[in-house]
């Protein structure tokens, strides 16, 4: 469609007739008279709000057992609307894929508001302490150059101790705790840790962990340090 404003310029400045424009753009006289009366082109209005196709003959019901279904489940376990979408058409749904997403979305949303996924966290004093790796890059004379950096924190007070090494070897981690607990000045009840590749030497079926002997000399000459079966 021709501009408003060349339309009006080719008339009202240039003095063209009506009827030349109309044959020019393919518009009908009528148009070009509104343009002439009014710079904004006549726009489209929606008189009623579009009709969405719902979930019918009771296969929003069963999207809903299948949702709670999968909330019940760990969290990797659940399917996404278009897994949903799939085990709904196997069990006969003719519809299309976007009922079966929105429908999905709303109980996400509802679930999100539900606010029943919050749990506060507490500690004692001395209850725990946290560690953790980060990698981060520091330049060391005049070379960028990336390091491990072991991250301790107590849970109780969030008092934190970082120290740095070129890596995550098991003598670093080893050199982290010692210097770690030197700086709290005590021992923690127990130490949550993410992923202690270097501290254990097998993982059992039952989530048992087997320490290695160099770790389990530390535990014991920092008497009470005890780490839990299952780290968080």
């Amino acid at each position: 469609m021709e501009s408003v404003s060349k339309i009006r310029r080719w008339v009202l400045v240039e003095g063209r007739s009506i009827r030349s424009v109309a044959r020019a753009t393919g518009l009908s006289r009528n148009t070009i008279k509104k343009y002439l009366k009014d710079e904004n082109p006549p726009s489209y209005q929606r008189h009623a709000p579009p009709v969405r196709h719902k979930l019918c003959n009771g296969f929003d019901l069963r999207l809903q057992e299948l949702f709670d279904q999968d909330s019940r489940r760990p969290r990797r376990e659940r399917r996404t609307a278009q897994k949903l979408y799939e085990q709904l058409v196997a069990e006969g749904y003719t519809g299309s894929y976007s009922p079966v997403q929105r429908f999905v979305r709303e109980l996400k949303r509802a679930g999100a508001c539900s606010g029943d996924a919050f749990i506060p966290l507490h500690f004692a004093a001395g209850d725990a302490l946290q560690f953790d790796w980060s990698e981060e890059r520091v330049v060391l004379g005049g070379v960028e150059q990336k390091v491990k950096v072991a991250h301790f924190r107590l849970c109780h007070s969030r008092k934190p101790f970082v120290i740095a090494y070129p890596g995550e070897a098991q003598e670093m981690v080893l050199d982290a705790f010692v210097q770690a607990l030197s700086f709290y000045g005590g021992v923690p009840r127990r130490v949550i840790i993410d992923n202690p590749k270097t501290m254990v030497t097998y993982v059992s079926r039952s989530k048992e962990r087997i320490f290695h002997p160099r770790f389990l000399a530390l535990m014991n000459h920092w008497e009470p340090l005890k780490i839990p079966q299952n780290p968080a």
